[in-house]
């Protein structure tokens, strides 16, 4: 029978469909022809796959040979079906035994000269093998990748022929191997000198996975605040670490093997499209907030993002996840990240600072505040003033704040507590889980409305002070919210849209 079936996988998203990759060989004029939705690079495979079986020294059929890619509904992109495809031909040709085929997938773009280059997506593919119970042949660009995904049996072939002689028996491949390399080391929070207000704020967004929004003038170290937040985070379990590698992997930009275990830090300038942010395309990629996926995502001058980039934040911030429509398909990526933005006070930077410099009015002031909606500002939990330090704060025989293992500790026992009560991180508590875990004393809830009725709060401000007051408690390990707890985070909400046209 001139039949072969080869398993390969696609690539939708963060997932690995499964692809079977069906080779017919029926008489009549030498001809390829590839069926099944292929995009122009998987109809290019013929020619490629053509070179490629020649230069291994095996011989190409003279034969109409059909190739059909199933399912025939789902799309087909990229040169990752060109060794499924090769090996589907000498196997319906009788050139390698197509029984050995059943318990393997393949993926991997072939050169001319039959070498394996590698692909994108392939930590997806490994996984939904490894779920398939059968083992994963990848090019040795993908190996490291592959072999994150630590369940899954990933072999690794340089060239068409070695792909051939294993299958054969004539050749074992060498197993895929996580690269031992060491990991860089987080930024430390002792580079940060002095802002004690700041690094409290920073400890609680991180023990309650918190948005931050830090309101500065120039120089002030908000930057440096920022890129200092993941390294207090407590560190990502498995599942979290192959989500946001999984996502790395299907962007193009592959996966680090020696970083995977970080959390993800994603700075994007402040000219960024809203596509760029969310993500798209006509073959839909992830975005920024994507692949800040369970890490720390920081907006740098605020005021100065496009204001429609800036607004297809809020459903995600939310949700946690973003779905990129186009015409033709729809995909659903995984965006659950940290916030964290900043900006100056006006458009010159200096208002409110002691020096006296500003000379913006109030109008333009005002004006430039509103930039940010104040929806996007409901959305974040924590407003924060950082102050301009004194020279002598700065000096190179200044006190040293706590170090980042040592704030780390703390975060992470707060954290503790949250999993054990609620199963996940105080700001990502529903409406019903906020009104169980943040109940207050009657007293404490009349200074709550007072507080509201003042800065002219709106509910989802409300639910994300009791949030924020939860962790702060948690931080103290009491097992009820305090008025001192709720009062330091009623004190986070100064720049609601009631106040954000003031100044200073």
């Amino acid at each position: 029978m001139s039949l072969a079936l080869v398993h390969s996988r696609a690539r939708a998203g963060v997932h690995a469909p499964l692809v079977q990759v069906e080779v017919h060989l029926s008489g009549g004029l030498p001809f390829t022809q590839i069926v099944g939705l292929p995009e122009a690079a998987v109809r290019e495979s013929r020619d490629r796959v053509r070179a490629a079986i020649l230069c291994a020294q095996f011989d190409y059929p003279a034969r109409r040979i059909t190739i059909n890619l199933a399912p025939a509904d789902l799309p087909k992109e990229g040169g990752r079906f060109d060794l499924p495809i090769a090996l589907g031909i000498l196997a319906a040709s009788g050139q390698i035994d197509r029984n050995a085929l059943a318990n393997y997938e393949f993926i991997g773009e072939l050169a001319l000269t039959g070498e394996l280059r590698a692909v994108d997506g392939a930590l997806p593919a490994a996984i939904s093998a490894a779920n398939a119970q059968r083992c994963l042949i990848v090019p040795p660009g993908n190996a490291g990748e592959a072999a994150l995904a630590q369940h899954a049996e990933v072999k690794v072939a340089r060239t068409l022929l070695e792909v051939c002689a294993a299958l054969n028996g004539s050749k074992q491949l060498p197993d895929a191997q996580v690269p031992s390399t060491e990991p860089a080391a987080p930024a430390d929070l002792s580079d940060v000198r002095g802002q004690q207000h700041a690094r409290r704020a920073l400890e609680i967004a991180a023990a309650g996975g918190h948005h931050l929004l830090l309101l500065g003038s120039p120089g002030c170290g908000k930057t440096l605040l920022a890129s200092r937040l993941p390294g207090i985070l407590p560190e990502a379990s498995e599942e979290e670490a192959l989500e946001s590698a999984a996502i790395a992997s299907i962007s193009g930009r592959g996966v680090d093997p020696s970083r995977w275990r970080q959390r993800p830090y994603r700075s994007p300038h402040h000219t960024a499209s809203a596509v760029a942010l969310v993500g798209g395309g006509s073959h839909p990629r992830p975005g920024e907030i994507s692949l800040a996926h369970n890490g720390v995502l920081f907006l740098d001058e605020l005021p100065e993002w496009n204001r429609h980039a800036l607004e297809v934040l809020r459903e995600p911030l939310e949700s946690g996840t973003v779905t990129v429509s186009r015409a033709a398909r729809s995909m659903e990526f995984p965006a659950r990240f940290q916030l964290v933005a900043a900006m100056n006070p006006c458009p010159c930077g200096w208002a409110g600072d002691s020096s006296g410099r500003c000379h913006c009015s109030a109008e333009s002031i005002r004006r430039y505040r509103a930039r940010i909606s104040g929806p996007l500002l409901d959305r974040i939990d924590l407003h924060l003033q950082v102050p301009r330090l004194a020279p002598s704060e700065l000096r190179g025989d200044a006190a040293i704040g706590e170090s980042s293992s040592e704030v780390r500790e703390r975060v992470m026992r707060a954290r503790t507590r949250q999993l054990q009560r609620a199963g996940k991180a105080n700001a990502h508590l529903g409406q019903a889980e906020t009104s169980r875990d943040c109940v207050l004393s009657a007293a404490d809830s009349d200074l709550l409305e007072q507080a509201m009725e003042r800065l002219q709060l709106s509910a989802r401000s409300m639910h994300r002070i009791l949030r924020v007051a939860r962790t702060v408690a948690d931080l103290a390990g009491e097992p009820a919210i305090q008025r001192l707890h709720l009062t330091e985070a009623i004190g986070y909400r100064q720049l609601d849209r009631g106040g954000i046209g003031s100044e200073g």
